[in-house]
């Protein structure tokens, strides 16, 4: 919910870099390969190059971007050539000349000043003309030659104009390496033309960036690539590559960036007389004829990392210290900046700086800082928290947040689960602390293996020590944990260990492994898996208890259902008491209304059938209730609500399963789940039990689900004597679910251009999070009330930095938003019926936007900013309308 209020959706805005024009397609004609093609001796070929490249920010046209163009003169000229046609050819760039549009010359009445000229330095002059040798054949690129010392940025400028000689003169489909990496390519061939379309997504190169476990998110990349080359005579005339990368967070494609670049290689004049042909009898006694070095170099583009001169460092920020302390608010979104910030220093601290820091700070503000070391992530950060965190002395409290923050790290190395390993090895640690590590580890397990880091060492170890402790535990409660970490970790190959818990386990266990299993994904609910569902649900070995069947129900319904098990789970409906079944149809009902259920279609073909889609079937009296609708609805994101309630035969309570989801390109996350399940509560007012019937132990508690990640369960009160206690001694405060700084969102993305310069993408999202919850029981007045409170903000940083020998640009968008969510129920069991309402309530919430663009070209820079804000009203949500009376009518007896 906190995440739907950010992604609204803004109107479409149209592309902001008009310059380059598209190049049609030409038809491929028949038998239309063109000659090989070559180059002549002892002549000189001049080509005029010019390149233009532009980073916008796409929602905001009215702020310009950062725009760039440069021209030179390519000379070429072949120096040897063997039999085999293979060529050994020299490549110059002379007299490169750079501009760039300077912001401060734009006004509101035009498109832009005068461009301004961009001095290179001598040290660049000097190495951008040393030449590039290429051992080529006929179109074919097949070797680079040149000096390994030069600086990464004039390098791959060259490979960039080098990459422009990469054709081949006949139609067809291959592998081809470029200063993209190796991509598939595809070339169509008509008269003189010959054009090319590479296809950016299927390059592979080397990794240089990361991004977060969750597709949700991380970044969506749409390139496009097309060039196309005219030859005549056996010579190549001319070549326009136009390339366009349109990059935007995953759930909010609004807040977009448009990289648009156009370079052209054009034949300037007839060809000149030039140098003579080196002798020799191979290509490596003609190199060895010319000056300079002559080292073999890759084609694809060396990655190059900005070096930032005024970002803050941790050593400054040290000596600052005691002016530099953060206000702990964490719902508020100059705390979740703050955070972001920290991370990025601490990226780039020593780990004495850091340990520094970790024991400097005060008690209140070490949770924070804890959380961004962990966030950070840096082999100094892991070992600055590795010497600080003493698990026999710290409070428990301080060790459960590190433990959170490591399960909710957006992209976990096999170093931190060995930290997070280490410290729970072998020591006697509070129950609390040895439950959350143990759920903890399952998380990590489960993104190292999305990452496909499953064959790590750091891997094993932590399914082995989960396993180890499931079959050592002896007390069911202990047991519950380790099944939780294995549905924390969803590996495929735990589910018979699951389904050994689900089928023959004692009930909470047989519940908690049967709940383990929803949280896999489809595919790996395989036929042997249904099949046990089935004997839960329609208890062919034993009888389970009603919330375990209904689980195995709702896995048998969720992943591609047969026909018969619909009707049969139909069927059964009829047979089980009032509430289970209403609540059971409920949600066949569900599926019906949601169009991306799974098993839609097929009830809807069930449903045809009068035997099944009548009244007997579908009148049950239950006051039992599921239901399910959207709340946000974006082009990138459908944010849902649903609201599960198991009602007893009595009218008490059973489980109550709010649920809030994102569904954005095909991926869903569960951003939010709470449960709260009470139970023996009827034993309170007196009723029996029948003869045989087991007397449920009186407890309630609570567990959830934040961002896929399942959080240690919280028990409110377990047996009447506790109940007492906790009602006379009741401090009023309610209870902490969760409470600190995530880091959700975490990229990083090099995109080489065709040109040799580079774009790095990075996106960096946190969240600021207190969520609380409170039970409230009045025996006296027979009512029970529970209430969640969320408070949250998040701040995204979503930038795109340029980087040219002769030119730095940053276009950034910041966006942040703060909201606050209250979710009330009031249970009345004074009565029959028993009366229940529902609220769910958020507060407004106010949100702001800042897009920048920043360059610095030499010694001269500039910024320009733009920004929005605004507020989105507060607002009640109607549940149904059943509720809706209930609520009015406790709401009216209250005032009365």
């Amino acid at each position: 919910m906190l995440l739907a209020a950010l992604f609204c959706s803004f109107p479409p805005l149209p592309p902001v870099f008009g310059k380059p024009q598209l190049i049609s397609k030409p038809s491929v004609a028949a038998g239309g390969d063109l000659q090989l093609l070559s180059f002549q001796p002892g002549t000189l070929y001049q080509y005029h190059y010019s390149l233009d490249v532009q980073v916008d920010h796409a929602s905001t046209p009215s702020l310009q971007g950062a725009w760039l163009r440069a021209e030179a003169w390519v000379q070429l000229h072949r120096l040897w050539r063997d039999r085999g046609g293979e060529e050994l050819l020299q490549v110059q760039i002379r007299d490169l000349k750079a501009q760039h549009e300077p912001e401060e010359e734009r006004n509101q009445d035009s498109t832009g000043g005068s461009p301004a000229g961009i001095a290179l330095s001598q040290e660049a002059l000097a190495e951008l003309q040393q030449p590039v040798f290429i051992a080529w054949s006929s179109g074919k690129v097949k070797a680079v030659y040149g000096d390994k010392t030069e600086s990464i940025l004039i390098s791959n400028l060259k490979r960039g104009v080098i990459s422009l000689l990469q054709l081949q003169p006949h139609a067809s489909t291959a592998v081809e390496e470029d200063v993209s990496g190796s991509c598939q390519v595809t070339y169509a061939v008509s008269n003189h033309s010959i054009t090319k379309t590479k296809d950016l997504l299927s390059c592979a190169k080397l990794k240089s960036g990361f991004t977060s476990v969750s597709k949700i998110f991380g970044v969506e990349w749409q390139p496009t690539s097309r060039s196309r080359y005219v030859v005549k005579d056996n010579l190549l005339q001319s070549v326009l590559v136009e390339e366009s990368h349109v990059l935007s967070p995953a759930l909010k494609a609004t807040t977009s960036i448009k990289i648009s670049s156009r370079q052209q290689l054009q034949l300037a004049s007839p060809p000149m007389p030039g140098p003579a042909e080196v002798a020799g009898r191979s290509l490596e006694d003609a190199l060895a004829g010319t000056e300079g070095q002559h080292q073999p170099l890759s084609m694809a583009s060396l990655p190059f990392r900005r070096v930032c001169t005024r970002c803050p460092s941790l050593r400054a920020y040290l000596e600052a210290f005691d002016s530099q302390r953060v206000k702990m608010d964490t719902s508020k979104a100059a705390t979740t900046w703050q955070f972001q910030r920290f991370i990025q220093m601490l990226r780039s601290a020593k780990k004495r700086d850091v340990l520094q820091l970790l024991r400097r700070a005060p008690e209140e503000m070490l949770p924070f800082v804890m959380e961004a070391a962990v966030a950070a992530q840096s082999v100094a950060s892991l070992a600055a928290l590795s010497d600080f965190l003493d698990f026999g002395k710290k409070p428990k409290s301080l060790l459960e947040k590190f433990l959170y923050a490591a399960a909710f790290s957006p992209r976990p190395s096999g170093e931190l689960l060995r930290l997070v390993l280490d410290k729970l090895d072998g020591k006697q640690l509070a129950p609390e602390v040895q439950e959350t590590g143990i759920v903890a580890v399952g998380s990590l397990v489960g993104k190292l293996c999305q990452q496909k880091l499953c064959g790590l060492q750091e891997v094993e170890h932590g399914v082995e020590t989960i396993l180890v402790g499931l079959r050592g535990a002896e007390e069911d409660s202990k047991v519950v944990i380790y099944l939780l970490a294995l549905g924390n970790a969803a590996l495929p190959e735990t589910i018979p260990t699951l389904l050994d818990y689900a089928e023959e386990g004692p009930t909470i266990v047989a519940t908690t492994a049967t709940s383990a299993l929803q949280r896999f994904p489809t595919r790996h609910i395989s036929v042997e898996v249904k099949r046990a569902m089935r004997r839960i649900f329609h208890e062919k070995r034993k009888s389970y208890e009603k919330t375990c069947r209904l689980a195995a129900a709702e896995i048998l319904l969720d992943n591609e259902p047969s026909p018969m098990d619909v009707i049969n789970i139909l069927l059964a409906a009829n047979e089980l008491e009032t509430e289970m079944a209403t609540f059971l149809l409920l949600k066949v009902q569900n599926s019906l209304r949601a169009d991306h259920h799974p098993a839609r279609k097929i009830m809807k073909d069930i449903m045809r059938d009068p035997r099944i889609n009548n009244y007997n079937f579908f009148s049950k009296a239950g006051i039992s209730s599921s239901f399910s609708g959207p709340l946000t609805v974006t082009q990138d994101l459908l944010s849902t609500f649903g609201l599960d309630l198991l009602f007893l035969e009595g009218g008490f309570l059973r489980k109550s399963v709010s649920d809030f989801s994102l569904l954005s390109h095909g991926q869903r996350l569960r951003a939010a789940q709470v449960t709260i399940e009470a139970q023996g509560m009827e034993s309170m007012l007196g009723e029996n039990f029948l003869e045989g019937e087991e007397e449920p132990e009186l407890m309630a508690g609570m567990s959830a689900i934040f961002f896929d990640v399942q959080l240690r369960p919280i028990v409110f009160f377990q047996g009447y004597t506790d109940l007492m206690a906790k009602v006379l001694l009741s401090s009023g405060e309610p209870t902490s679910v969760v409470k600190g700084n995530l880091l959700l969102m975490d990229h990083h993305q090099v995109i080489p251009l065709q040109s040799g310069l580079q774009v790095a993408i990075k996106l960096q999202g946190g969240l600021g999070l207190d969520i609380s919850a409170d039970m409230d029981l009045s025996i006296w007045e027979q009512e029970l009330k529970t209430s969640i409170n969320a408070r949250g903000s998040l701040a995204i940083d979503f930038q795109a930095e340029l980087d040219a020998p002769f030119l730095q640009a940053t276009v950034r968008s910041q966006t942040e938003v703060e909201t606050s969510i209250h979710f009330d129920t009031i249970l009345r069991f004074s009565g029959s019926p028993v009366l229940m309402c529902l609220q769910l309530k958020e507060e407004q919430v106010p949100y702001r936007e800042i897009f920048t663009v920043s360059k610095s070209a030499g010694s001269q820079s500039s910024t320009a900013r733009k920004g929005r804000q605004g507020t989105v009203p507060g607002r009640e949500f109607a549940l149904h309308r059943a509720n809706s009376k209930v609520c009015n009518l406790l709401m009216t007896a209250e005032e009365e």
